[in-house]
């Protein structure tokens, strides 16, 4: 018994985290350049034609200038630069670039988190290479990516996965920024409200007309405050801003959602057209649910109007399902709910979350009966 509370008195303090975020400097355009000189120093838009209704993946620092960014429409993007170059992403290329980086990322850590085909999070507090340096790691990864991959990658590197992120992003391109913990509350109110990391344009704008514009001004907000403006979210931002993020880096991402979308090269408007779309993303769904060995039981179907307004409607279902003819009952239902039947579309798409494990598909060990 004293020995047991002499342990539990004696047990050592945790080492401070050093986590790592890197981030792929516009990824789908650098890959572009690499392949194609000629686009070196250009304005490159990779995504749909301009004279089309796509919009862009990403685009090169030197289109960035005109104010172009990914998500945009690839016709409003032209207006800006009528001279940038235009070109179609090549995703098994990205897909492929993507693996070679993360195995580079596996040398020094098994503690690797994919946000994206172009982003990820290592935990390094203890690392294969034995290194104690987080900041020497990101250097070392920065220089293997150029060297094997030719590709220059920002990095950040902090104690918890919100200040890696942060500092990643304020020296782009070829950055690196380390945010240790005694610089960590300068850096957060200094930081503009609209640098945070989780908070969106409309988060933004509505933190300013409440007079938060910076990290001290959200810092100065109570808690019951910010819960009583942005709901649950509130409390996400009451630590942000004081440094404070107690997720893990984890090598496997749980998957919250699968869904399957597409905008359409001109409005449609048949109803038999629109249910079945429906039924081939309902396909695609399930084929990704079942590879997954999850099911799920709030189905979502997406809807965008030729005026950009989009609609969202959902139901929850009482047993997760998998099945496609489930789904597609579904979102038929929800279909009728909407101004479908009143004008065109431009946008079609279903998503299913409150997602769980499918215990009865997943792969069982055999057991020897003696």
């Amino acid at each position: 018994m004293i020995l047991s509370i002499y342990k539990t008195i004696m047990k050592p303090e945790q080492p401070i985290r050093k986590i790592i975020h890197i981030d792929m400097d516009a990824f789908f355009a650098a890959v572009e350049v690499r392949d194609n000189p000629e686009y070196r120093g250009k304005p490159l838009i990779v995504g749909g034609d301009p004279n089309s209704r796509g919009v862009v993946a990403t685009c090169s620092y030197e289109a960035r200038k005109y104010g172009i960014h990914s998500a945009m429409a690839s016709a409003v993007a032209y207006r800006l630069c009528p001279h940038a170059i235009f070109v179609h992403g090549r995703h098994e290329v990205y897909s492929r670039i993507s693996k070679q980086i993360r195995r580079i990322f596996e040398d020094y850590s098994q503690l690797v988190e994919p946000v994206s085909i172009d982003e990820a999070y290592l935990d390094v507090t203890y690392n294969k290479k034995g290194m104690k340096s987080a900041t020497l790691i990101a250097k070392d990864i920065k220089k293997r990516i150029f060297q094997k991959i030719g590709l220059t990658a920002s990095a950040g590197v902090s104690y918890n996965m919100f200040l890696a992120k942060i500092a990643s992003d304020m020296d782009k391109p070829d950055g690196l920024v380390v945010i240790p913990p005694d610089k960590a509350k300068e850096v957060l109110e200094g930081l503009p409200i609209g640098k945070f990391y989780g908070i969106g344009k409309v988060t933004e704008k509505k933190m300013q007309m409440l007079g938060i514009l910076n990290g001290k001004d959200l810092k100065e907000q109570t808690l019951g405050e910010l819960i009583r403006h942005f709901g649950k979210a509130g409390k996400y931002y009451y630590y942000i801003v004081r440094g404070i993020d107690k997720r893990e880096v984890t090598s496997e991402r749980n998957i919250k959602s699968i869904g399957n979308e597409n905008t359409f090269a001109t409005d449609i408007d048949d109803m038999h057209e629109m249910k079945e779309y429906l039924a081939k993303c309902a396909e695609k769904i399930e084929e990704r649910l079942k590879k997954h060995n999850v099911a799920g039981r709030t189905i979502t179907l997406k809807i965008k109007y030729p005026d950009f307004c989009q609609a969202t409607r959902s139901r929850t279902i009482a047993k997760p399902t998998q099945d496609k003819n489930i789904i597609i009952k579904t979102v038929n239902s929800l279909l009728e709910e909407t101004l479908v039947n009143k004008c065109s579309i431009r946008l079609l798409g279903i998503s299913i979350s409150n997602l769980e494990k499918d215990e009865i598909n997943l792969p069982h060990q055999l057991t020897l009966k003696l």
